[in-house]
């Protein structure tokens, strides 16, 4: 069974733009005394659970399996602008699942790049959504200022857009992450602009996406963060700003024989993640179908049309 999977690495929920969430005292999922575990999950070798949830058709009618990967300060419970006349139409199943340490997933310590893939590939395996991959999308995907690949001036320059408070943050994550919970629990100066919830962070169409889905009542919201701030939100800065196990130039095609395909799509007004750097990898990379969309920000992901549109494109070629 072909097994597409689609990246939807979006940094925020849109939920926490206006209103935070004060977080529970740190627990761990399973633990005396611990938040309760209302979804299935899945144990993984090293003795971890990941919760999921599933949707769409289901796995037997299947045509498609495509499993979601939230972003920072998300969790399975993200509400995609999906329309269920394409789900139906392209018989797709979708799988979400919870980061670790994130939701009803167990933390992990020593969480990293590489170990987030493998669970997603025991997730896969767990589940048996079959042998094959067969594309990959990534939505508006993290980037790393510190990548060795990067020019210096294109790292220093796409650094700059961002606002100064979250230039500050991501170098603390990079160079002295033992104090980057410190750092984002200070009062001195202002911490991540993306926890704190300045709405400046987001252009005109993101503002628009986020009033829309404001309309409609979250859900999960509460159990994004009960694992405890740091091993969800601290940890995924810190892991991401840390040393890589692979520079991203240095991938090779997963597809050579053209039997899958990578796609990449980054808002033009992204002023969460720079569209300069993912435009220069993708332009490296010739092996990526990248999507620059004009007239849209980092929300690009819960517009039900473009949503439509990344889905396509991945399925139907």
């Amino acid at each position: 069974m072909i097994v597409p999977i689609v990246l939807a690495l979006a940094v925020i929920l849109v939920g926490y733009v206006y209103k935070a969430i004060k977080p529970p005292p740190p627990k761990i999922c399973g633990s005396p005394g611990g938040p309760p575990v209302t979804s299935p999950r899945i144990k993984l070798k090293g003795g971890r659970h990941l919760a999921y949830r599933e949707a769409g058709v289901s796995k037997e009618e299947a045509k498609y399996k495509i499993v979601i990967i939230h972003g920072f300060d998300s969790s399975k419970d993200l509400n995609l602008s999906i329309s269920q006349e394409l789900i139906e139409e392209l018989k797709i199943y979708l799988l979400f699942f919870d980061r670790a340490g994130y939701g009803e997933s167990d933390p992990y310590p020593k969480r990293s790049v590489k170990s987030e893939a493998y669970d997603i590939q025991e997730l896969a395996d767990g589940l048996q959504l079959g042998p094959k991959l067969a594309g990959v999308a990534l939505v508006c995907p993290f980037v790393h200022y510190w990548w060795p690949c990067l020019p210096s001036d294109l790292s220093k320059k796409a650094l700059k857009k961002l606002l100064v408070q979250d230039q500050w943050a991501f170098r603390v994550a990079r160079y002295t992450p033992w104090l980057y919970c410190w750092w984002m629990t200070q009062k001195w100066f202002p911490s991540l602009s993306v926890v704190s919830g300045n709405p400046a962070i987001f252009s005109r169409s993101d503002l628009e996406i986020i009033k829309k889905l404001s309309e409609v009542p979250p859900v999960g919201q509460e159990k994004i963060r009960q694992q405890s701030v740091h091993e969800s939100l601290h940890r995924d800065i810190m892991v991401g700003y840390g040393e890589w196990e692979f520079d991203p130039l240095d991938l090779s095609n997963p597809f050579p024989n053209n039997e899958g395909s990578v796609h990449l799509w980054q808002g033009y007004e992204d002023r969460i993640i720079p569209f300069e750097v993912n435009r220069f990898i993708s332009g490296k990379l010739l092996w990526i179908k990248y999507h620059e969309v004009p007239d849209s920000g980092h929300l690009v992901f819960f517009d039900q049309s473009k949503f439509d549109s990344i889905l396509r494109a991945l399925l139907c070629g």
